[in-house]
């Protein structure tokens, strides 16, 4: 037997720089580099090996270890799962900032290999520098918590254990159905320490994705139940987009005249204006798509988790005899609602349902024209909010409606957090698949620039833009600064209404006068935060980074920043000032929050009685 002696980081690199992915014939390299930042628990072991033995990896230097985890798993969503980044940090802080990035991987489903720093294996110089100490349980390290939020973890101790976590690492990545965020703790010493691995650890190994078809007795389930059914709804969720189903939804679709809404995650599966197009459902759905929810007696979710703002806190679905189907790649959640599960994938499932459904000559039974009546009331709505005026000054809806009509329609919008993704969901109209990159599964704040940036690293010919909030904006912006250093233009659209106004929203619908969610100063005579908005000059700030920047306060000036700005070669912001509370609410939708039952604002009180009567009068699925 052949071998190589190396140390474990030169081993890591140069198995991942031979891991490749096929999908239907294609075949495409799987790891494309590492993003990282160094610290004494990555540097001398992992750094060097990239310093020196990086093969045809690209090293990508992050500014905040959680920001180039959220660019690298928007790169990885924007290349529909095919294509990864790692990522490094050394150990302690470095490697928990990495946590709430991994967290929103795994619960969006989408591949990131982490590769944090952990304590000495051999124990020697204990305890070093940023180590966590756990009196009771020493071989615990600040590396732990991510067994909570991986779908694989491991700690490599020996560098011949290497060898076996490296393939589970790359069987839990490359499963559609399983992937999430990937953790392997790596000691600081073992990093460096050498051994003789087989030659053939580094042979170019593929990973074969077949799709897998729906079972026969799955689909005659699902059949025979949508034979008695007359208003069924699709629900596309962000599977459609991974399987590359667009073209099988589309055809489905048009073929038994069912309509189609989305989920935050499945936007731009259909094009806006197709007939059967209802726009986005639930709690920041459309008023056409959750009429026809509540009134469906068959429900067809492809390729969806159902989060309570899919299901508006399982409100959304009234009709007495309403039943589900649910096709997803994972079992997990084709099971969810009591549904007839396929766990297949999408593409193939509506494939075959098309030729087993059209062989019985099915037809939903809407109306003739109710579908087309109900899209065309709500598209009036859309045009009203785009074209809305305000006294005060440029109201959120407006500046929305003037980005989606000036930018291409290839352009890629990015968002994650605050009013601006109920806004986007329901209002932003999606001509492409894959123009609309939304991380809401975890509804991450600072996600916006970041998964921008990583967005812009996957689909370099296509402009990105991040919408952001100014509070989301100040909590993670640093890969800003790597966008200019890579010399990959991003353009940041940064609504800034003076604080936290989703949740200032979501507090005074609920009983609450207003409380710490605005920037506001400290006003001496009360101690509260209720003095003017703190002046904040985010066009200045960027400058100061090194990017072009643009204030607009009309619709006029925001179009022409915008012009200007596609004109650039390097990341711009334009900052947007819009009048707090002017974004979208309502529209058949409600939502579940926690409402106290004792307090003493007899507007909270009420609130309660209100929610309680909502929940009461939810139907339990």
């Amino acid at each position: 037997m052949h071998t190589i002696r190396l140390t474990m980081a030169q081993a890591l690199l140069r198995f991942l720089d031979q891991q490749y992915i096929s999908v239907d014939g294609h075949e495409t390299k799987f790891v494309r580099g590492v993003m990282g930042i160094f610290g004494h628990g990555n540097v001398t072991g992992i750094g060097e090996a990239l310093e020196r033995s990086a093969g045809s990896l690209t090293y990508i230097q992050g500014k905040n270890e959680q920001g180039m985890v959220h660019a690298a798993a928007a790169f990885a969503k924007q290349k529909n799962r095919l294509q990864i980044y790692a990522c490094t940090s050394s150990i302690g802080p470095g490697a928990l900032n990495m946590l709430t990035a991994a967290a929103t991987a795994t619960v969006n489903r989408i591949p990131v290999l982490l590769l944090p720093g952990d304590n000495f294996a051999s124990r020697q110089p204990d305890p070093v520098l940023q180590q966590l100490e756990v009196a009771g349980d020493y071989s615990l390290s600040a590396n732990d918590p991510f067994k909570a939020v991986s779908k694989y973890w491991d700690r490599i101790v020996r560098p011949e254990q290497l060898m076996t976590a490296a393939h589970q690492a790359m069987r839990v990545l490359t499963d559609p159905a399983e992937t999430g965020a990937v953790t392997l703790a790596l000691p600081q010493d073992v990093q460096a320490e050498a051994y003789d691995y087989p030659e053939a650890f580094f042979a170019k190994h593929v990973h074969y994705i077949d799709r897998r078809p729906p079972a026969r007795e799955a689909v005659n389930r699902a059949v025979d139940l949508m034979l008695g059914k007359k208003r069924p709804l699709i629900i596309a969720g962000g599977g459609v987009l991974y399987a590359g189903a667009t073209k099988e939804l589309a055809e489905f679709a048009e073929a038994f005249h069912i309509p189609v809404a989305e989920t935050q995650a499945g936007k731009s599966s259909l094009p806006w204006n197709h007939p059967l197009h209802v726009g986005a459902i639930g709690v920041t759905g459309s008023r056409a798509a959750n009429i026809l929810a509540r009134e469906a007696d068959l429900i067809i979710g492809v390729g969806t988790r159902y989060s309570d703002f899919t299901t508006a806190s399982k409100s959304a679905f009234a009709h007495p005899d309403a039943q589900f189907i649910n096709i997803n790649i994972s079992g997990f959640d084709a099971s969810k609602l009591n549904g007839i599960g396929i766990t297949a994938d999408a593409k193939e499932t509506l494939g075959t349902l098309f030729h087993a459904l059209s062989a019985h000559y099915y037809e939903s039974g809407y109306e003739s024209g109710y579908v087309e009546h109900l899209k065309a009331q709500w598209e009036q709505e859309v045009d009203r909010l785009y074209a809305l005026e305000h006294t005060e000054g440029m109201a959120q809806t407006r500046a929305l409606g003037v980005i989606n009509q000036t930018i291409d329609p290839s352009a890629v919008v990015v968002c994650a957090a605050g009013s601006l993704p109920g806004d986007l969901h329901r209002l932003w109209r999606s001509t492409e698949p894959k123009t609309y990159h939304m991380e809401y599964g975890f509804s991450c704040m600072g996600y916006e620039v970041s998964g921008t940036f990583g967005v812009a690293l996957a689909d370099p010919h296509r402009e990105a833009y991040a919408i952001v909030g100014d509070g989301s904006y100040l909590m993670l912006h640093s890969e800003l600064l790597t966008s200019l250093q890579e010399g990959r233009k991003i353009t940041i659209l940064l609504f800034d209404n003076h604080g936290f106004q989703c949740i200032h929203n979501l507090q005074r619908g609920h009983g609450s006068d207003g409380f710490g969610n605005e920037f506001r100063y400290r006003e001496a005579a009360t101690g509260k935060l209720t003095g003017s908005y703190m002046p904040i000059d985010f066009t200045a700030h960027a400058r100061s980074l090194g990017a072009k920047a643009y204030k607009a306060g009309t619709p006029e000036e925001l179009r022409e920043a915008l012009l200007k700005a596609k004109e650039e070669t390097v990341t711009t912001l334009i900052e947007i000032p819009v009048v707090p509370g002017t974004n979208t609410d309502g529209y058949e939708s409600w939502w579940q929050v926690g409402v106290p039952e004792v307090s003493e604002s007899e507007k909270v009180l009420k609130a309660h009685e209100e929610m309680k009567n909502r929940i009461q009068a939810a139907k339990p699925i």
